[in-house]
């Protein structure tokens, strides 16, 4: 078995008139030291897809597997303690506490966490050692988001999941995201999955996996990834 596995996956929100299906019938997997692209229209489910990985949300049906525990049968308790232990969000906006440093908003995600990494070390991997005490207000939006990859790389996730990370991003510094999400996937023992709709992104990765209207409608190992400097952004 796969390090992730969904098996016919679906989701529905509202009823009847109201019914909208967000994903259906969706089947994967994923294997740990994968960079793996999502790639899909707003709408298509992408989030969703995310979200459900993440354990942010529950399927309508459908079988979800990690390290072959079923996440799905996980009660309310269970599934916290899945996502403080096994998931590491990084999102487009950021998310930090404009009040706390740098290193304070990554320690703050160590808490309750028993194999976590050094805060400082982690920052220091992503390029911001010397701006450990740095609010976000003094921050640029390419160290603005290392500081919200750090904070997630500090728990030591198996699982690493980025919406639309560098949607906000100039070229140069959302190359350099990738590269640094492309580099983790590989020397980590993470599985790292890009939420985006940005087909150039796609380029780089192990795998993708496109979305459209809720369902996969292709999943292709990619051979022969580019090099991050030579993508178009």
């Amino acid at each position: 078995m796969a390090f992730i596995e969904l098996e016919n996956i679906s989701k529905v929100y509202g009823s009847k008139e109201t019914k909208i299906t967000a994903l259906e019938d969706v089947n994967f997997s994923l294997n740990k030291n994968e960079l793996v692209v999502i790639l899909g229209p707003s709408g298509a489910g992408k989030t969703t897809l995310l979200n459900i990985i993440g354990g942010m949300d529950r399927p309508s049906s459908g079988k979800y597997f990690v390290d072959g525990k079923e996440v799905t049968s996980y009660n309310n308790a269970e599934l916290a303690k899945f996502r403080r232990e096994k998931i590491g969000f990084v999102f487009q906006f950021y998310n930090l506490m404009a009040n706390l440093t740098a290193i304070e908003n990554v320690s703050l995600a160590t808490k309750k966490i028993n194999n976590h990494l050094d805060p400082k070390k982690v920052l220091e991997d992503v390029g911001l050692g010397n701006r450990l005490k740095n609010f976000p207000g003094n921050l640029s939006g390419g160290e603005q988001q290392r500081v919200s990859i750090a904070r997630a790389l500090v728990k030591n996730p198996a699982i690493l999941l980025c919406d639309e990370p560098t949607g906000a991003l100039d070229s140069k510094t959302g190359k350099r995201i990738i590269e640094l999400l492309k580099k983790l996937s590989h020397d980590a023992n993470s599985a790292v999955v890009i939420v985006t709709h940005n087909a150039n992104i796609a380029l780089v990765a192990d795998r993708v996996i496109r979305v459209s209207d809720g369902r996969i409608i292709s999943d292709e190992k990619n051979e022969n990834p580019m090099k991050v400097d030579d993508i178009t952004w």
